[in-house]
């Protein structure tokens, strides 16, 4: 029915109109009528979004070819099909390329934009609405807000927002939509049935429904509550019965799928022509929503399924469990597992639901889809779960992801005990699968030397004759069994790179690792990926702090791009960016990626994970100053790590800090007392003679403290991090000064600045401040001038200078649209000009400088130049300094 006013309001929209309200509120029909009333059928793009889409790939192609069926858009979009290494990104650039010739106005109408489940996609729509051409205007209808960025549109106006309130029929709209469905109602009837429904589109619609044909309007509307059951008894007798035979047979029996096609009705129905059935359905309004350009999938309306599956129950009970078996082997045949699968537990088909997911499970828990596969599990009574092996493993790798280890132990005995049950076709898989839980499970519990014990078994049990292949270690051979699956093995690789790093065996890490990246990578595993890259990290901080943070990069980029910032591994990668800063004397950069790394933390699931993220926070605590809350963290990581089943690799180093941090907050009894209570061998070890040193000079006994030193500084006793290294040769230099050797001061400093330039590494002047030494160096020939005054700085409390080299790099890379916009900011321009000069406008010029001044670090405009002249971003100043 027509509504002029809501017409008239889009028509008059600014750049993009926001119809949001709850669902049966009438948003789509109003979209519809409002096109066809225009007479916009050949210039307004239509794109559905399917539910719970999370497809970034497949929305995206919709609004290409929903682009393309429009007059103009048939001439400028060029066509496009789904290819594995399609990027939303590049195909938005390629839409704004295109449509930048468009010159009549087009609509953009995204229905249900809510049900855009890719954080991913959301970002690039957020692009496209930002930046697309004046004549691309954009209609969205949603259930709830989304976040696109439309604050700043509001603040332009350039937003129309049409909400709930806007839609809620009006009494006199409710008489015209009872008049037009040929109903008449007296007034006291009419005033009822709109209070009771508060102008809900569908309410109404249901009620009119009900009410054609009725012999007494009034009585009925006395009458109706909206309960269920009274809606149910309506649909039945007034909507359903209606219905031909053969129509109302297809509902009912296609009612046991959340979505229907043409063919799969046909074979649940037994007969031909679902297709159309369907679309006249859709056509007449009779609670069927098409979900496609095309109009060939459909779904019901949520208060009509439920009342067609009461009644398909009601009617032929018998054949509900057949029809959600058919439906599962279909949509299994057609790759569809996730459905499939919950069909089968719908039939109570264990078999075929075990066999889809144990099939399926390293895919979806590869995918990142871990919280897909823990509801499918759910799905299994408890009595399936304890009697199936392979449901037991998938189980207990459930119950480890959301941190219970003990019903993870239990699942886990279930499936060995079982395993030879498994059929043949099945048994290697099984048996990695199993190797790979045990692993994760002794990861997750801390129990280090049941680490080691589970990768050699894994190893072992992975053999087999013929597997070898060119370049791979014996190990990594033993991974390439042929049937086992590339999947498994990436995931198998990953894992025990893994626990090697916590195993503080990094040269096996790395290898596994390396292999395991690059398989992932190779067989478009990008959740496996990110996990290896983030653990890679870790690594790398033993050679490069650039090398170090490039990886953390790269996981995070794969992280924010695939919706997985909340994951344990993305928790991995932003301590590492964190501790890098923290490293380079940056604290105050490092502490947002801490606090990003912190809301990460699931202690039970991961606690070697938070036990790190605890090192880090201490760490940039150490670098603020804030040395009370710096031993805070260092004495909860120490309690997470009393949690373990075995001292863990970072506990050394983490303990070697708070010695320090006990030291610097003057309480040198206590850190004696640590001290001895780690025993004569314990106090051995590179890094604890570091912490021993620094006793030492507190205690003024420099002769101790070079004594502690000597073995450090020769290499006798290696330190397994280089950052310490720097540290031992500062407090070397310290003591030599103490002791009245300058020349051996100088020596030992120069040699710690030697070690510190490439990276930027000034963390340990900040732990072991020296800043009279460091004066007097400076006036010495030093190497490093440059370094020198950058960490006497950082000791005054100056911010320093970001250096064109070394520590100060960007954490997260510019984009070329960002790189345009930061070559006008040294200009007097100003943002509206700056737009004109690239064509672009002022709000996308806006959003670009914020975006710069938030990855540079600075809050102002003269900020953003220097800091980009400083990183050899801009062309050096002509101005003397």
């Amino acid at each position: 029915m027509s509504r002029p006013g809501l017409f008239g309001r889009l028509a008059a929209a600014g750049r993009v109109a926001v119809v949001s309200a709850p669902a049966g509120s009438g948003k789509t029909v109003l979209l519809r009528s409002w096109i066809g009333a225009a007479g916009l059928g050949g210039r307004a793009a239509w794109v559905p979004v399917e539910a719970g889409e999370r497809d970034g790939q497949r929305f995206w192609l919709s609004v290409v070819g929903a682009l393309r069926g429009t007059s103009a858009g048939s001439e400028l979009v060029r066509a496009l099909t789904a290819a594995p290494e399609l990027d939303g990104w590049a195909v938005v650039e390629r839409l704004l390329k295109d449509l930048a010739r468009l010159d009549e106005r087009v609509w953009l109408v995204v229905d249900d934009v809510h049900e855009l489940g890719s954080a991913e996609a959301r970002r690039q729509l957020e692009l496209l609405l930002m930046r697309g051409p004046e004549e691309l205007r954009f209609v969205l209808a949603t259930r709830q807000g989304v976040r696109l960025g439309l604050h700043r549109l509001r603040l332009e106006g350039e937003l129309t927002e049409i909400r709930g309130g806007d839609l809620r029929f009006s009494l006199a709209e409710a008489g015209e939509l009872f008049g037009a469905a040929g109903v008449e109602l007296p007034e006291s009837a009419l005033g009822m049935l709109h209070a009771r429904t508060e102008g809900w589109a569908a309410g109404l619609r249901l009620a009119a429904l009900s009410l054609a044909g009725h012999e007494d309007p009034g009585r009925f509307a006395a009458e109706f509550s909206g309960s269920e059951r009274t809606v149910a008894e309506y649909l039945v007798a007034e909507v359903l019965e209606r219905q031909s035979e053969r129509v109302r047979r297809l509902l009912l029996v296609t009612s046991v799928l959340d979505r229907v096609n043409g063919e799969l009705a046909d074979l649940l129905a037994g007969g031909s022509g679902g297709e159309r059935v369907l679309q006249e359905l859709e056509e007449a309004n009779a609670f069927v929503v098409s979900l496609d350009a095309a109009r060939s999938w459909f779904r019901y309306h949520r208060l009509f399924a439920d009342l067609l599956r009461l009644e398909l129950r009601r009617a032929v009970p018998g054949e509900v469990a057949g029809l959600h078996r058919a439906a599962g082997r279909w949509l299994a045949d057609r790759g569809f597992a996730v459905e499939a699968i919950r069909h089968a537990q719908a039939a109570e088909d264990w078999e075929m639901a075990v066999r889809l997911l144990a099939g399926h499970w390293p895919g979806l828990l590869l995918d990142g889809q871990a919280g897909t596969a823990h509801e499918l599990l759910a799905g299994f009574p408890a009595r399936v779960k304890a009697g199936d092996a392979e449901l037991a493993a998938l189980v207990a790798a459930d119950e480890l992801a959301r941190g219970s280890l003990e019903a993870a132990e239990r699942y886990l005995g279930v499936a060995e005990r079982g395993s030879a049950s498994v059929p043949a076709g099945r048994r290697g898989q099984a048996r990695v699968l199993l190797g790979v839980v045990r692993l994760s499970l002794a990861r997750q519990r801390g129990d280090l030397p049941a680490v080691a014990a589970e990768a050699r078994r894994l190893q072992t049990m992975a053999e087999a004759p013929g597997a070898a292949q060119p370049g791979l270690g014996e190990d990594l051979r033993a991974l390439a069994q042929p049937g086992l699956g590339e999947d498994l093995r990436a995931l198998a690789l990953i894992n025990l790179g893994i626990a090697e790093v916590w195993t503080a065996r990094d040269a096996d890490a790395a290898q596994h690792l390396e292999y395991g990246v690059a398989l992932a990578r190779r067989i478009g595993r990008p959740f496996l990926e990110f996990s290896g890259l983030a653990y890679q990290a870790t690594i790398n901080v033993t050679g490069s702090l650039a090398l170090s943070a490039e990886r953390a990069r790269q996981a995070v980029e794969l992280a924010r791009r695939h919706g997985w910032t909340e994951e344990p591994a993305a928790g991995v990668a932003y301590e590492v960016l964190g501790a890098v800063l923290a490293w380079q004397g940056r604290p105050g950069e490092a502490e947002p990626w801490i606090q990003r790394a912190e809301r990460t933390v699931r202690a039970e699931a991961e606690p070697t994970v938070a036990l790190l993220v605890l090192y880090g926070r201490g760490l940039v605590e150490l670098g603020r100053g804030r040395d009370r809350e710096a031993l805070a963290a260092f004495q909860a990581a120490e309690r997470m790590a009393r949690r373990l089943a075995a001292p863990h690799g970072i506990t050394p180093r983490m303990r070697v800090l708070l010695l320090l941090t006990l030291v610097r907050l003057g309480e040198t009894e206590r850190a004696g007392q640590v001290l001895a209570d780690l025993g004569e061998q314990g106090r051995e070890s590179g890094e604890i003679r570091i912490a021993t040193a620094a006793l030492r000079l507190a205690q003024d006994d420099p002769h101790a403290a070079s004594a502690a030193l000597a073995p450090v500084l020769d290499g006798s006793v290696p330190v397994p991090r280089w950052a310490w290294l720097i540290q031992a040769f500062v407090l070397e230099a310290i003591a030599r000064d103490a002791l009245g050797d300058p020349a051996a001061a100088g020596r030992a400093l120069e040699r710690a600045l030697d070690l510190a330039e490439p990276d930027g590494a000034l963390g340990a002047f900040l732990l072991h401040p020296a800043p009279g030494l460091l004066e007097r160096h400076a006036r010495q020939r030093t190497a490093h001038a440059s370094l020198l005054m950058e960490v006497r700085s950082l000791l005054a409390g100056r911010t320093p200078a970001p250096a064109g080299t070394g520590p100060q790099r960007l954490l997260e890379p510019l984009r070329d649209s960002e790189l345009r916009v930061l070559r006008y900011l040294p200009s007097d321009l100003t943002a509206p000009e700056i737009a004109a000069e690239l064509h672009v406008s002022t709000n996308t010029v806006k959003t670009h400088i914020r975006s710069l001044y938030a990855k540079l670090g600075t809050h102002r405009r003269h900020e953003a130049v220097e800091r980009a002249r400083a990183l050899g971003l801009l062309a050096p100043s002509a101005r003397p300094r």
